[in-house]
């Protein structure tokens, strides 16, 4: 780190843009799937990685843009060093919970204006498997789609953030990883791979989204850790590009780092 390397803004600063950036995340992409389900797996797919990439312009220098607690829980146990500290990264997870309530309040407010709108029936976005499933998966099904593309997304994130210092470039492949994992999951349980964004909507749901959303929960963390522990594999391999990585790019986030 240089000598002249900026100040990271204070905590509470990150936190917030942490809860708006997860609001909107939610926002975005919940609510083209509740408002605009005609736009399909394709729109719904569009509307979370476009969502995603604009924020990494918005809030990336900022927090970092992690709006999603198995990001934060990755970049813990980053390779080269840790990308946040753990305090900081419990007040992020509670920033992204509390951002995934306020979106998921923010779409059931502008979708309840529509007289035919029923939550119980409509839902609002929650994922599921089984009778909640729009392809009719089942658990096994959610389990791994969640697993994998966590830990994709993770994988990404980690590679991405360690070759540039640039939150906001470093969202452009962050934003098609997050593209891709909902083309594959949206049939089989809707896409989660962010515990924020699906407790939101359940909580508000309830039922049967509410009984199912500890999967999405859990199997998001589990394959944040798998992506983590991927990603220090792949980079163990490679003590010159960690190295350079290791002075060159650290994560905002880090106390102390530059962005």
């Amino acid at each position: 780190m240089s000598a002249d390397a900026p100040a990271q803004p204070p905590l509470q600063i990150r936190a917030l843009a942490e809860l708006l950036g997860t609001a909107l995340l939610v926002i975005g992409g919940v609510g083209t799937a509740v408002a605009a389900p005609q736009t399909g797996t394709v729109g719904i797919a569009l509307a979370f990685g476009l969502s995603l990439l604009v924020l990494a312009y918005t809030i990336g220098p900022v927090s970092g843009c992690h709006v999603n607690p198995a990001v934060t829980l990755g970049a813990l146990g980053a390779l080269v060093a840790r990308r946040i500290a753990p305090a900081a990264a419990g007040v992020y997870v509670v920033a992204q919970v509390l951002g995934g309530i306020a979106g998921a309040g923010v779409v059931l407010a502008f979708r309840s204006s529509d007289p035919s709108f029923d939550l119980a029936a409509d839902g609002l976005g929650t994922n599921g498997w089984g009778e909640a499933s729009s392809g009719g998966y089942g658990i096994g099904g959610a389990i791994t789609v969640e697993l994998v593309l966590t830990a994709l997304l993770v994988m990404v994130v980690l590679a991405a953030t360690a070759r540039t210092s640039n939150a906001a470039v470093a969202g452009v492949p962050i934003g098609l990883a997050l593209v891709v994992a909902h083309l594959v999951a949206v049939p089989v349980d809707g896409t989660s791979v962010n515990p924020a964004r699906s407790l939101g909507p359940a909580l508000l749901s309830g039922g049967t989204a509410l009984s199912q959303v500890w999967l999405f929960v859990l199997v998001p963390l589990v394959g944040a850790v798998v992506g983590a522990l991927l990603h220090r594999v792949l980079w163990s391999a490679d003590d010159g590009h960690a190295a350079v990585a290791s002075t060159s790019t650290p994560d905002p986030t880090t106390p102390g780092s530059r962005r």
